[in-house]
């Protein structure tokens, strides 16, 4: 019996017939909800014989390999002459600009399915008919080819032969990885204490096909006792692939470190990891065009080549092994890390990847999505992330700016500039200046943004992209995403309005996220959402869309009571007190560096309060070195600032930092390069339009809206830094809470067991006295 590969008609053609240059910026294909409309429009005037989204399969025998190739075809017309198959795609440009010759590739879907029905039902002519769909306009542009059946059957053998090599190379090395992941132990010698428990209960979800919730505190070694578990369920083939999804570059080089160890412990599996487009960028500037880029020139010609080379010799598919194929074959590193995702076990990414619908990996199959797991790390960060995600928001400056470019120049897009800048004018009359909310989808502006949105994209189709387009793809991209999210628009909404003599903003601002998240997140087989900091669990499972069936779990800590000494000093640091209170607060850092002399992170609420105590504490600190974090620090100075903690250091050193910033999560200093933490104030975030209106949402659902708003994600951030301090359990250190809000009982509940032991410093008392 000839082994078996089974592969998705789209899958096939798309390996074979993809061919050109990279034009990331400026794209005339439709979203998936825009091309569903239009597929619908289409099939809405089929005659009531003809049929829709038919399934259909064929065997195709080739070199000791049965493929089983499948797919649905759109649309499926009968005639007393013959049938018809209709493949239908949709897009956002010029349908004048599509002749056609101009996409051989959808030729080769439509071939494929005439070829299956031609095969299942005797049929030895077909007709294939390609029907391109205007998004906006609804207009359509047909082309139509007679074949016979053994011209398809030909077409297929052929493009079954140029996929074989690809597929011998993905089936070798399935086999080598399930046998490894057969033979895989546990890549340490002993398990920590929680290990088993957290092992246990992600692969029992996995197994049940449902998601977990789990807090799991620092040092539990949550990266390996997530990954592990999923890469074992490979072995019973209840998944094919898993996603580990991130917010911060720190996690997602624990992710590659879990899978070195078990790569060591004689894994075999292509974990592929994306890196931002910018960052990976080999362009001293990132233009995404065939004129701008050689790596973008003819990317598809050579893509297939270094997917081979790279899938050939690589499992652990880093930036830097990413970079240096890339470089070797002339791809975009970005562009190449995506194919290499499609074909990879493992895909280390950004949260955006899956759960933004601006960005997210669209050639994902529904059917590939049933054989994944998503493993979301720091899964604290989706509540908020998600509500930028899905918002969207247009400014009255870039219309205004587009409208002058283009006077004399564009008379259309200039006439659609100028509409959607005369109603940020008429708003800006009619509001008040300042914020106002309002509860209803702008339905006006949404078609103003979808007709700028066609003119430009008539403008950007003409030609390349030049310098002084930038702005134009920006709005372009603004718009696009603001009528997507406008198709969003529910009871879960508000349309905020920021008015000002020199700029109008409207937003579409996203309260909860949770039903979209649910959407999005369905038909993948699991998700394992976990984070140290996952408390209190009901709110999570809340704002992450958690359905009746999912498991949680609550892993305890591992390390010993005494390795951590905590105590609070209740002093206001509410924003009317902090003047009054700055000078014990002060003088409890000045004690803490001389008494006990060592390296130090201060934590505090914002950057203002922050700037305010350091002047008074340089002031008179004598002996102690100190670093200050800045503003939108570049990567390079945020290593600059964690490199200073050293464990060596001679006197006594102090890092002043933000709660929710860069520092105060994902970052490890063990052993002596962290002695102490200061966590100034209890974390609320400041009261705000959009907090307070997350606030009466949900005391208007029933919930408690300022716990929601405020105190939940304020004590995160506070759980967040605290736990930058025990690491390991050779770690010992001090941690100091400072406000009276921690004696109070809401508080209280929040913090962790481990923090509980406490001793109550009074303003005047020296820190560490009867720690």
């Amino acid at each position: 019996m000839p082994d078996t590969i089974h592969v998705a008609v789209r899958a096939l053609v798309e390996y074979v017939f993809r061919t050109g240059s990279i034009d990331y910026g400026f794209r005339t294909a439709a979203s998936l909800t825009e091309g569903t409309k239009a597929h619908q429009r289409v099939q809405k005037q089929y005659a009531e014989l003809d049929q829709k989204e038919l399934y259909l399969s064929a065997e195709v025998a080739h070199d000791d390999l049965l493929f089983v190739i499948d797919g649905r075809c759109d649309g499926l017309l009968a005639a007393d002459d013959g049938v018809t198959v209709d493949e239908i795609k949709s897009t956002s440009g010029d349908l004048a600009l599509i002749t056609a010759e101009s996409y051989p590739v959808h030729w080769a879907q439509a071939n494929c399915y005439a070829y299956m029905y031609a095969k299942e039902h005797g049929t030895r002519r077909m007709r294939v008919q390609l029907t391109y769909v205007q998004v906006d306009t609804g207009e359509q542009k047909q082309f139509m080819r007679e074949t016979t059946y053994e011209e398809l059957q030909a077409f297929v053998l052929d493009v079954v032969r140029q996929y074989s090599p690809f597929a011998k190379l993905m089936q070798r090395h399935q086999l080598a990885r399930n046998a490894s992941i057969a033979e895989l132990t546990f890549p340490f010698d002993a398990f920590r204490e929680g290990q088993r428990k957290l092992i246990g209960a992600v692969y029992k979800t996995i197994e049940a096909g449902t998601s977990l919730f789990a807090q799991a505190p620092t040092g539990v070694g949550k990266t390996i006792s997530t990954t592990f578990p999923t890469v074992k369920a490979m072995e019973r083939g209840l998944l094919h692939r898993l996603f580990y999804l991130t917010a911060k570059t720190i996690t997602r080089t624990a992710a590659e470190e879990a899978f070195s160890l078990m790569q060591a412990k004689g894994l075999r599996m292509h974990v592929v990891t994306i890196t931002a487009k910018d960052k990976v960028c080999f362009q001293a500037e990132t233009r995404c065009t065939r004129e701008a880029c050689d790596y973008a020139d003819g990317y598809y010609d050579r893509v297939n080549e270094g997917l081979l080379d790279l899938l050939s010799n690589e499992t652990l598919m880093t930036r830097q092994v990413i970079e240096r194929y890339a470089r070797k074959h002339r791809l975009c590193p970005f562009e190449f890390s995506l194919d290499a995702a499609y074909a990879a076990d493992a895909v280390i990414c950004d949260y955006n990847y899956v759960f933004d619908p601006r960005v997210s990996l669209k050639r994902q199959l529904a059917e590939q999505k049933k054989h994944t797991v998503l493993l979301i790390d720091e899964a604290h960060n989706l509540v908020d992330r998600t509500r930028d995600m899905f918002s969207a928001e247009l400014l009255k400056s870039q219309f205004l700016a587009l409208q002058r470019e283009f006077k004399g120049v564009n008379r259309d897009l200039y006439e659609a500039a100028k509409a959607v800048n005369d109603y940020f004018i008429a708003l800006r009359k009619q509001s008040t200046v300042g914020q106002s909310v309002q509860t209803q989808l702008p339905h006006k502006l949404v078609e103003l943004a979808e007709a700028f949105a066609a003119s430009a994209t008539l403008e950007l189709a003409s030609g390349a992209l030049a310098h002084d387009h930038a702005m134009l793809l920006d709005t372009y991209f603004a718009a696009l995403s603001f009528g997507r999210i406008a198709q969003l628009y529910d009871q879960r909404y508000v349309t905020l309005i920021d008015a000002s003599k020199s700029e109008v903003r409207v937003r579409l601002f996203c309260i909860d996220p949770s039903q979209l998240l649910r959407q999005i997140g369905k038909g993948y087989r699991s998700h394992i959402y976990f984070s140290a900091t996952l408390s209190p669990r009901d709110y999570y499972m809340d704002m992450l869309g958690a359905d009746q069936d999912d498991y949680t779990v609550a892993i305890p800590s591992p390390f010993a009571r005494d390795q951590l000494e905590v105590s609070i000093l209740p002093l206001s640091t509410r924003y009317r007190d902090r003047e009054r209170t700055k000078e014990p607060l002060v003088a409890l850092l000045r004690e803490l560096t001389q008494t006990r002399p060592g390296n130090y992170l201060f934590f505090f609420p914002s950057y203002e309060y922050m700037h305010s105590v350091y002047e008074a504490f340089a002031e008179e600190a004598r002996g102690v070195r100190t670093i200050v974090q800045q503003m939108n620090m570049p990567e390079e100075e945020r290593e600059r600032f964690l490199a200073e903690f050293t464990a060596d250091n001679e006197q006594a050193f102090a890092g002043f930092a933000v709660m929710g910033g860069i520092f105060s999560e994902g970052i490890d200093l063990v052993g002596d390069r962290l002695t102490g933490v200061v966590v100034v104030g209890v974390g609320l975030p400041q009261i705000g339009l959009e907090r307070e209106i997350i606030k009466d949402h949900f005391n208007a659902s029933g919930k408690k809206g300022y716990v929601y708003a405020y105190v939940y994600p304020g004590m995160n951030k506070v759980l967040q830094a605290g736990g930058r301090l025990i690491r390991s359990e050779h770690d010992r250190g001090l941690l100091v809470l400072v406000d009276d809000r921690y004696l109070q009982a809401q508080y209280q509940r929040l913090l962790p067991d481990e923090w509980k032991h406490y001793t109550v410093l009074q303003p005047q008392t020296p820190p560490g006295e009867g720690l």
